[in-house]
């Protein structure tokens, strides 16, 4: 595999002069294969760099955008297939969210009686700062109505799980960080649609209860169905008793759906209960395939080891498909939109931090709370702005946002740990100091006491 990324680093070489030759004599035929044969064969090869290898997935998201641009015919549709449709996007990023919550356990959820504090504050610096910066920024930029609104819904969507990669690698308090994340993936579904409701609802329709029951079906479901497989890893055989009856209920009611009770209950039932039929078989459904899942990992052992790598394909593809979607619009406010992202970035970082110290908490805990707030799911952005049909509108700033989220993100948890180790040390050498010093007391203070009559 090393001897594979350096013949790739030597291809990107080769591709980047040749892609220097084809802007020089604008060759379109020369320079635009180029381009993308550059970022492909770099994405592969800087794993040989040791100090590059943390950014590679970074630098296939940045591949996705230059083919998306360059090629955008090749990734809105193929033959009959509009890679675009809600539903493929919709099955696309549950498997992301499925993906991502094989991470996440049951036990993520205990920790906010440890963590209450920390936790709150995170949740009201999450879904405060982020969507105001959001508004913020739509006020200060000319941006179209509805690119100005995925700007806010990026800012209103709940943190991700790559939060708790980068407070794992600051050496911060990981704890805190994966029950943020938990919280605030559990609070999104009424979180975001207010919010979206409140800051944009003057820029595009939001229909508070669709977004909600999009949101459900786009992160609860699949987060869902990877919480039952963790369940069942430490079931007891009752357990299993009953898990056995729910899934052949929940077999026997999807059945029955496709039998013809969904059109029976869509021509005659109102559109709130269709809503909540809906959702429940989705719920029907993860279930379902939580258990499935489960049981193929009792002979495939490395698929929840697997599971991370997909979830990283599935947003490669939507942001591919949303870059190709919106060049047009790209094109008119792609650098601006950038700059946004930086600006968007930074004040999460900045005001998750310093709010944290205001409130008393320790500088581990602070830096936690900023990657939380500075950090969103871009997936789940890109989601909803497909369940719109407005992914390359609204889901452009996902698109934007979400490389130079992995590109900071990853540059101030490298410059984190170097900082908690340096404090690491300091502490420990105070400590031991602080030993010492009561030592040479007590030594000093023994001729005395053996004086003493």
């Amino acid at each position: 595999m090393k001897g594979l990324r350096k013949i790739c680093l030597g291809i990107s070489a080769l591709s980047l002069v040749i892609l220097l030759f084809g802007l020089f004599n604008a060759n379109t035929q020369i320079w635009q294969p180029a381009a993308v044969a550059l970022a492909v064969s770099a994405a592969i090869g800087i794993g040989a760099i040791p100090f590059l290898a943390p950014y590679q997935y970074t630098a296939w998201i940045i591949t996705a955008v230059v083919a998306g641009m360059i090629y955008p015919a090749a990734f809105t549709k193929w033959g009959d297939l509009d890679l675009r449709n809600k539903w493929l996007i919709l099955v696309v990023v549950q498997l992301v969210m499925f993906g991502m919550g094989i991470q996440m356990s049951l036990r993520d959820f205990t920790g906010l009686a440890s963590t209450g504090k920390g936790v709150i504050i995170g949740l009201v610096c999450h879904f405060s700062i982020m969507p105001l910066m959001g508004l913020l920024l739509t006020k200060v930029f000319d941006f179209d109505t509805e690119i100005a609104a995925g700007i806010i819904l990026i800012g209103s969507c709940s943190s991700g799980l790559a939060s708790n990669v980068m407070v794992y690698i600051a050496r911060a308090n990981l704890v805190l960080s994966v029950t943020v994340t938990a919280m605030a993936t559990m609070v999104a579904p009424f979180m975001t649609p207010l919010l979206m409701k409140l800051l944009a609802g003057t820029l595009i329709k939001i229909e508070f209860v669709s977004m909600m029951m999009e949101i459900v079906k786009i992160v609860i479901v699949p987060i869902g169905a990877a919480l039952i497989h963790d369940f069942l890893k430490t079931a007891t055989t009752k357990d299993w008793q009953r898990i056995k009856q729910i899934t052949g209920l929940s077999a026997i009611w999807l059945i029955m759906l496709a039998l013809g009770l969904w059109s029976w209950l869509a021509d005659n039932a109102s559109v709130e209960l269709m809503h909540s039929v809906e959702i429940f078989s989705f719920f029907c459904g993860a279930f379902i395939t939580g258990v499935l899942y489960h049981l193929v990992t009792k002979r495939a052992h490395k698929l929840d080891s697997i599971m991370p790598y997909i979830s990283m394909f599935g947003i490669v593809y939507f942001t591919t498909v949303t870059t190709a979607a919106g060049r047009d619009n790209l094109l008119k406010v792609g650098f601006i939109l950038f700059i946004s992202s930086v600006i968007h970035n930074a004040a999460g970082y900045f005001f998750g931090y310093y709010l944290s110290r205001a409130f008393g908490m320790d500088k581990p805990s602070a830096r936690t709370v900023a990657f939380e707030v500075g950090l969103q799911n871009g997936g789940m952005a890109s989601g909803l702005a497909g369940s719109m049909g407005k992914l390359g509108t609204v889901g452009l700033a996902a698109a934007v946002f979400s490389p130079w989220m992995n590109i900071s993100g990853s540059i101030l948890a490298n410059y984190w740990r170097r900082k908690a180790l340096k404090e690491e040390k300091e502490a420990e050498y105070n400590k031991k100091k602080s030993i010492q010093d009561s030592e040479m007391n007590t030594l000093a203070v023994s001729p005395t006491q053996i004086d003493t009559p």
